[in-house]
């Protein structure tokens, strides 16, 4: 399984983004994806995660500015970033439960 993620650009405070997210390969039965970041000296963090039923979750630090959203026939996953921040500046990630992990895009926000 293969995740190709994209969307990702240099946006001013207050500004948006989509990044988008494909699985490719052997899929089956993929249930959980998500998104993650990392900031530069910091740990990886999840940002978001959507279930196969549409259940979501969300870091507390995007709650009410990000929207995490997929297309299940496509094995797609977006999201939506709104109001966004400098502290929101890292590479972000999509990741199958995981275990399975894109190539990272980054997003840099401007103050």
């Amino acid at each position: 399984v293969q995740l190709q993620a994209s969307g990702g650009g240099l946006v001013q405070a207050g500004g948006s983004l989509r990044l988008s997210c494909e699985a490719s390969g052997s899929i089956f039965g993929i249930n959980a994806m998500g998104w993650y970041r990392q900031a530069p000296g910091k740990q990886r963090e999840l940002v978001a995660t959507i279930t196969g039923s549409g259940s979501t979750n969300y870091a507390d630090s995007v709650k009410g500015r990000f929207t995490i959203s997929r297309v299940n026939g496509k094995n797609t996953v977006f999201l939506q970033m709104d109001s966004l921040k400098p502290e929101d500046t890292a590479v972000y990630y999509c990741s199958i439960g995981e275990l399975v992990w894109g190539q990272g895009t980054q997003v840099t926000v401007s103050s």
